[in-house]
């Protein structure tokens, strides 16, 4: 692997107002007060724009952060952005997330998932970059029986056209790291949660509803697994890997060996929907966004598994201990704590 540094770089994050970008951001100054940070963002209303505004104003208090407000489907404005900035490093989290709005807006999934990754292939192309870093996801591994899940895998069965989307990031980017020469490292995040997270997930979701009084749905009757890996981790994995590209080596015919590269950061902790849905109820009356006496067996119904899920997700992550040293290690009592008193605080 070939030492990537990220002082005094110019770093292009897409994606930037979103979860995973904006704590990325944070982290990237963190690593390297020195760098300067392109953040790229359609600010689009899938979710609450709130939150996207309430990340970038976080976002606004680094001098050398410049963000641009645009959509990577445009190929001319990625073009441009490459051509005036130069970035060095590439970190590709824009992306049109979640499984089941897959199936009722699958134009979205192209247009980002697809056209906006091959934009932003092409400007590594054109402008060579030290190395490109992007968000794949464990939704690759579809229905797999075996557990854990590893990147040796075969992952030729999507059940969701996202997953499908996420699959064919990682065949594009080996593709180009063969024919370009272009370092890429893919990274398949597992179910990830935290504060200021996405509002679509299950326990941002099932917050919200039970504040209102609702009732929340467990698909699979409770027997969902997930291996929920907290935002801080996997940040921490994504600088580590930025930080470390693919080596560029020639084979015997002269030609690229792909530098190419896929890892698992999740937390190898695979938890229970309903032993989950315990600890987020005692977090929210810790935090007080829930009243002591909450009948939280009255708000909950156990329903049949959607479309476009998958029962289990289970990240076996070795490969990334091995080759950076870390692994996700956070549990999700402390993971969800610091969500519930960052949900009592910004929905007071």
């Amino acid at each position: 692997m070939s030492t990537v540094t990220l002082d005094n770089k110019t770093i292009l994050v897409t994606g930037a107002a979103g979860f995973i970008g904006s704590n990325l951001v944070k982290r990237i100054y963190q690593e390297a007060p020195s760098a300067t940070v392109i953040g790229i963002d359609n600010m689009n209303a899938y979710y609450d724009v709130a939150l996207k505004k309430f990340r970038l104003n976080e976002l606004a208090k680094y001098p050398t952060f410049t963000f641009v407000k645009g959509n990577i489907a445009d190929k001319e404005l990625i073009t441009e952005l490459f051509e005036k900035y130069k970035p060095s490093a590439v970190v590709n989290l824009a992306a049109q997330a979640g499984v089941r709005y897959s199936i009722t807006n699958p134009d979205a999934y192209v247009e980002s998932n697809l056209v906006g990754f091959f934009n932003i292939l092409e400007a590594c192309r054109h402008n060579p970059v030290e190395h490109l870093v992007y968000a794949s996801s464990s939704s690759v591994y579809g229905s797999n029986k075996k557990v854990p899940y590893s990147t040796d895998d075969k992952v030729d069965n999507p059940v969701s056209l996202y997953a499908a989307t996420k699959k064919s990031n990682e065949l594009m980017a080996h593709a180009y790291s063969k024919l370009y020469n272009i370092p890429s490292t893919g990274l398949r995040f597992f179910t990830v949660y935290g504060p200021a997270g996405r509002p679509d997930m299950a326990y941002f979701g099932f917050t919200n509803k039970l504040v209102k009084g609702e009732t929340i749905k467990i698909f699979n009757y409770g027997n969902c697994k997930r291996d929920f890996t907290y935002v801080d981790d996997i940040v921490e994995g994504v600088v580590r890997v930025m930080k470390k590209a693919p080596d560029k080596k020639n084979g015997e015919d002269g030609l690229p060996i792909p530098p190419y590269a896929v890892y698992n950061i999740g937390n190898q902790n695979p938890e229970n929907l309903l032993d989950f849905v315990q600890i987020l109820s005692e977090e929210l009356v810790r935090a007080k966004v829930l009243p002591e006496d909450y009948d939280f067996e009255a708000h909950k119904e156990l329903v049949p598994m959607q479309p476009g899920d998958v029962p289990v997700t289970y990240a076996d992550t070795s490969a990334l201990e091995r080759d950076f040293g870390y692994k996700p290690s956070t549990d999700l009592r402390t993971g969800l704590r610091k969500f519930a008193e960052w949900y009592a605080e910004f929905y007071k």
